[in-house]
């Protein structure tokens, strides 16, 4: 029995006419949920199926799905809207899903330009649900071990063009969703809004779950009524309006959501509700500045800190034990070290990766990439990052090698190199090569968008004055980027692709041109 599960129960037994989900035409109370989910789960055993992908819109049956996984012993695979088809086949198959579950209904017929060619054309409705349903697929040629106790499979936003998929326990979860609660004992919350796609292990586990543990009404509007348009465009007005309507008192962001609310509000477009008492901004770094502003337009924001490898979140800010800048203290279910300025966290490690060998031991230990100090109140301090990794202002990882890999196979292009970090969307600098037109760079470019996911497309470029030199000490011996060098040398023409992210008058995110469709089925 998963943890989850059972502490579900309590809360049940307790308060079971007490409303758990509500979404746009469905509200459960805690008896009424745990009940659907024992019905989904007898069905999905009855099935046979043994992995199970997830592909759908934000609602209570998404949770549904998800907890009946956990009843049935089935490892659940979340599919995020924000991946290509090439990226969205290799999580399919890398992971040997023999299922499928999407609100879709004519998924069988039109998603094989998604999903890959293995989905049936036949569909199998789910007990108690009206909107997800069954498509079977055909046997993967290759089953991947899964590592013992890998109840979810979450897969990495994509550093590179095949993300990782990180396995995960029930237990895992649990303690991050209890360890997150406890930190907030003193806070009372009780009506939580779901802001972020569930596919993200942030809401999923930080968000969703916690708030459940603690018996809170959780509400779930759509993607396409939170504003959401793929995954780096929002329409902040439609999530503002969303915010004001719900009246909640707690939910988890972004970064850039934070920078696009405080730009809505700074233009006299909205005001946030009094309910607010705690806003967890996570995904990325949050300059204390931006922190600072938002508290004085009502937005109670407090930054943390997770990995994906760690259940989610490790460390948060919160009432009574705050430093704007910081990433805040440790969470009591991990333990946070410093190696040789890296930040090292233990505790509560992921089973191990999808196809890795399956000879190599369990982790008790997650070397997390980035560079920080923990100063002597307890506090983690994130001082950059270890590797060349971008992590966007949406919590999207972007590996710069990838999108210039693709950028230097343009005949319009002899160098560049792509920034973003903290950001919205990815620039890139480029070197042209001799005698081309601007109009034919921005064209390759464009075309060269179209091989990338929305969040490591290349939104904003800019010529480089002249080309980068060994001399110049802006390229290795060997002709590699000197990116720190770089950042520096041309700081100025960076921050000119960035000058209008947080703008004074009426606008939406969409808006400044890093919008992208929404998934269609």
């Amino acid at each position: 029995m998963s943890k989850i599960i059972d502490a579900l129960q309590q809360v049940a037994n307790v308060s079971g006419d007490s409303p758990a989900l509500q979404g746009e035409s469905l509200t459960l109370s805690y008896s009424d949920l745990l009940n659907t989910v024992a019905r989904v789960a007898a069905q999905l055993n009855t099935l046979g199926l043994e992995r199970l992908g997830l592909a759908a819109d934000n609602g209570p049956e998404w949770i549904i799905v998800d907890l009946a996984c956990q009843l049935a012993g089935i490892p659940l695979i979340p599919l995020p809207g924000f991946f290509t088809p090439e990226q969205m086949r290799h999580a399919l198959d890398s992971s040997g899903v023999d299922a499928l579950l999407s609100d879709c209904e004519d998924l069988g017929l039109s998603g094989s330009a998604l999903f890959g060619t293995r989905i049936s054309h036949s569909s199998v409705p789910l007990a108690g649900l009206s909107t997800i349903r069954v498509f079977r697929l055909e046997a993967a040629s290759n089953k991947s071990v899964l590592p013992d106790n890998t109840a979810k499979i979450t897969y990495t936003s994509g550093s590179t063009g095949h993300p990782k998929g990180v396995c995960l326990s029930n237990t895992a979860q649990f303690a991050t969703a209890s360890a997150l609660n406890e930190s907030l004992i003193d806070t009372p919350l009780s009506r939580y809004l779901a802001v972020l796609p569930l596919a993200t292990l942030l809401e999923n586990v930080a968000g969703v779950y916690s708030a459940l543990l603690r018996g809170a009404l959780v509400m779930l509007p759509g993607l396409a009524t939170l504003g959401w348009a793929g995954s780096s465009g929002l329409d902040i007005s439609r999530l503002a309006a969303t915010i004001t309507a719900s009246q909640p008192d707690s939910a988890v962001i972004l970064p850039q959501i934070l920078k696009g609310l405080i730009a809505y509000s700074e233009a006299g477009e909205w005001r946030a509700p009094t309910s607010l008492t705690f806003l967890a901004v996570g995904g990325a770094r949050v300059a204390p500045e931006l922190i600072a502003r938002g508290r004085q337009l009502g937005l109670p924001v407090y930054e943390g800190y997770g990995l994906s490898e760690c259940g989610s979140v490790v460390c948060v800010n919160r009432p009574g034990a705050d430093k704007p800048g910081s990433a805040g203290k440790p969470l009591a279910h991990c333990d946070v070290s410093i190696v040789e300025g890296q930040v090292m966290v233990a505790g509560n490690a992921y089973q191990g990766y999808l196809l890795q060998d399956s000879g190599e031991p369990l982790l008790t230990e997650v070397a997390s990439g980035d560079l920080g100090e923990i100063d002597d109140d307890g506090f983690l301090w994130l001082r950059g990052r270890s590797k060349n990794v971008l992590v966007n202002s949406y919590g999207r990882n972007i590996s710069p090698e990838w999108p210039e890999s693709e950028l230097s196979a343009l005949a319009s292009i002899q160098q560049c190199m792509v920034v973003g970090d903290s950001q919205a969307y990815c620039s890139a600098l480029v070197f042209p090569s001799p005698g081309v037109s601007k109009r034919q760079i921005a064209d390759e470019i464009n075309q060269c968008n179209t091989l990338l996911p929305d969040y490591a497309q290349i939104r904003r470029w800019l010529v480089l004055p002249k080309r980068l030199s060994v001399e110049d000490g802006l390229l290795t011996a060997n002709g590699r980027l000197r990116r720190k060098e770089i950042l520096a040398y041309y700081a100025d023409l960076v921050n000119e692709c960035y000058l209008d992210v947080l703008p004074k008058t009426k606008t939406t995110v969409s808006a400044l041109g890093y919008d992208v469709p929404s998934l269609k089925c």
